[in-house]
């Protein structure tokens, strides 16, 4: 095969990568939703409280978080395609067994523990991979990757919500069924990933074959975020966004049926549908204008991020006090403009501050940091709801979004010029 073949198969080959991984990603996000879209039909089936319900969602914050760095450093060392493949077929397993489920031990093992770890060991590995072979197309490639969370979270959310409202199907209660059905696809589209994807190597294997003098080392890639101080203060900006998504996906749904009355489908689809509509209009936009702009204004993916969290918070606030219904999904369509623009640079802009071959090491770091920080949501907001009622704990997201907007403005302001890697 000549030259220009060559490029030409790269060129296919990188956008047939994007759609295997959006597929995935649709999994890997949608069934995050799964639990959170028909969380009351749950509880009454199991007789918990509010705290042990958020609990679920809090253990399996706390997994991914303390097996993505794991993940990350395995991703730049082993074969990645094995890492996707492998991520999906465990945490497809865990929502599949999780449909079973008699009481809330084991969903806490299944959704939680092992839902958590497999979706830990898909991330990192799919986000290298990307941004190895869209190097020029970065934000672009990762933005329309990122829609398969929106997708997946509506589609999921809206079908966990109708077979919610379905008491049973003989024995087999209808909250059940998202389960196994999503749980089920996702065993087979890892199956098919087997065939499908390429093994391509990572960026630290291709400059051992080069005879490059700079070899990746295990030590470099788990400490190369302490290096960079503009990259943890990312992650700690990160953190308080997971904090605000992990309270908002868990709870909006409860929160509309406790406020204006929605039954379980009609909580379901519009606790998503307004704000991922947003945010794939958001981080659309913002992907084609960063990777327009980054070519001049090196520090403008740090920007996108600030604007899209101190823009987002006030509409995080809105929509908890508004006391109209309309106004309430005005504000979670704005909030998901925004939130959409963050999303767009979420790790485009990690990679303008950590050498290639380690970007999967970083992003399992960046998650993890994350993560635990925002494990805590799921089960804080179950407790001011029992103490205060669902609206405070909605309102008082706004916060962490300001403040994670505040955090990466110190970082583009003190830290970005001497953090930043030149490609």
């Amino acid at each position: 095969m000549n030259n220009a073949s060559q490029q030409k198969n790269a060129r296919n080959y990188k956008w047939l990568l994007l759609l295997f991984l959006w597929v995935a990603f649709f999994l890997h996000q949608g069934t995050r939703q799964i639990y959170n879209a028909i969380l009351p039909q749950i509880q009454a089936a199991f007789d918990v409280d509010s705290v042990k319900m958020g609990l679920v969602g809090t253990v399996f914050t706390i997994t991914y978080g303390v097996c993505a760095p794991l993940s990350g450093v395995a991703s730049d060392f082993l074969r990645r395609k094995w890492m996707v493949v492998f991520g999906l077929l465990i945490f497809c397993e865990g929502i599949f067994i999780s449909g079973w489920a008699e009481g809330i031990g084991v969903m806490l093992v299944f959704y939680g523990l092992v839902n958590g770890a497999g979706q830990a060991f898909y991330y990192p590995a799919a986000c290298s991979l990307l941004g190895q072979l869209h190097e020029d197309t970065r934000a672009t490639a990762l933005a329309i990757h990122q829609t398969a969370l929106y997708a997946g979270i509506v589609i999921c959310s809206c079908v966990s919500g109708y077979f919610g409202d379905i008491p049973s199907l003989g024995d087999f209660s209808g909250w059940r069924i998202p389960f196994v059905l999503f749980g089920g696809i996702g065993i087979l589209w890892a199956v098919c990933l087997m065939f499908l994807m390429r093994d391509t190597p990572p960026p630290a294997k291709r400059n051992e074959e080069l005879g490059s003098a700079e070899k990746a080392s295990l030590k470099d890639a788990f400490f190369v975020m302490f290096r960079k101080p503009s990259a943890i203060m990312l992650a700690l900006g990160f953190g308080m966004m997971v904090y605000v998504d992990c309270g908002f996906k868990t709870w909006m749904p409860t929160f509309l049926q406790d406020k204006f009355g929605l039954d379980g489908a009609q909580a379901a689809f519009n606790a998503v549908i307004w704000h991922y509509i947003g945010a794939f209009m958001g981080v659309m936009a913002g992907g084609r204008i960063t990777d327009k702009l980054a070519r001049t204004r090196k520090t403008v993916r740090f920007e996108a991020n600030i604007a899209g969290l101190f823009l987002g918070a006030p509409f995080i606030y809105m929509m908890s006090s508004t006391s109209s219904e309309a106004l309430c999904f005005l504000a979670m369509f704005l909030f998901g403009i925004f939130r959409g623009v963050y999303d767009s640079n979420l790790f485009a802009s990690l990679f303008d501050v950590v050498a290639p071959r380690y970007r999967a090491s970083a992003s399992g770091l960046m998650l993890c940091f994350a993560f635990i920080i925002g494990s805590t949501a799921p089960a804080v907001l179950g407790w001011m709801r029992d103490e205060f009622g669902m609206a405070s704990g909605i309102a008082s997201l706004a916060a962490f979004y300001f403040a994670g907007g505040l955090i990466i403005l110190l970082a583009r302001n003190i830290f970005f010029k001497r953090d930043y890697e030149a490609v």
